[in-house]
């Protein structure tokens, strides 16, 4: 029976919501890390692990405000060195809750996945924003973005580590927490989409 960082088995995982079961992969793997197998051909990275996403994303968290708020600095050293955060953040949820931490992870991103957003139309050469329902595959990158920035956010000028800022974003989204900054964009985005309709 293969597990996960050999600690966790995830083949008893079930994934909950049906809008975004097909791209959360809780497949049994041993090494979270495909080199990028699944890089070249588009809407492939759903083929991937999702702890793997969680790992990829916290080396480039993507952009807020349309700048890198996050600088490049923050982003620089080894794969080996998220790859083992991930892996005692995990470590820290499980001592937490007493329940299995990638299952725990999964129902975090669950949680935190948007279902409506914004995008503007223009009419009469006046823009306006109009709701729009949201990809899965799109759900699951904005909710693994707003964890990851989540994460970095409570350890920046801070004496908190990214180990436990991590552990705790996951707790805030598992138990659907407005501390949580996955949560809170969540119910933003969604309470901005029904204005918007």
């Amino acid at each position: 029976m293969m597990k996960l960082f050999d600690k966790w088995d995830t083949s008893n995982i079930s994934v909950k919501d049906p809008g975004v079961r097909q791209y959360i992969n809780v497949e049994p793997i041993l090494v979270p890390k495909t080199c990028g197998r699944n890089s070249k051909v588009q809407f492939w990275k759903g083929k991937n692990h999702i702890v793997e996403r969680l790992i990829n994303k916290l080396m480039v968290t993507g952009h807020r405000g349309k700048i890198h708020r996050m600088r490049s600095g923050n982003f620089t050293g080894k794969g080996i060195h998220v790859y083992k955060t991930v892996e005692r953040a995990l470590e820290i949820v499980e001592k937490k809750l007493q329940k299995n931490p990638v299952e725990v992870f999964v129902k975090a991103v669950e949680n935190a996945a948007p279902r409506d957003e914004i995008t503007t139309i223009e009419y009469g050469g006046a823009r306006y924003p109009q709701a729009v329902e949201m990809s899965p595959q799109r759900r699951i990158d904005f909710a693994l973005r707003m964890i990851t920035q989540g994460a970095y956010q409570r350890t920046f000028r801070k004496k908190t580590k990214l180990v436990d800022g991590l552990a705790d974003e996951i707790v805030l989204a598992y138990n659907m927490d407005n501390k949580s900054q996955a949560i809170s964009k969540k119910f933003e985005l969604e309470r901005q989409a029904d204005a918007a309709r």
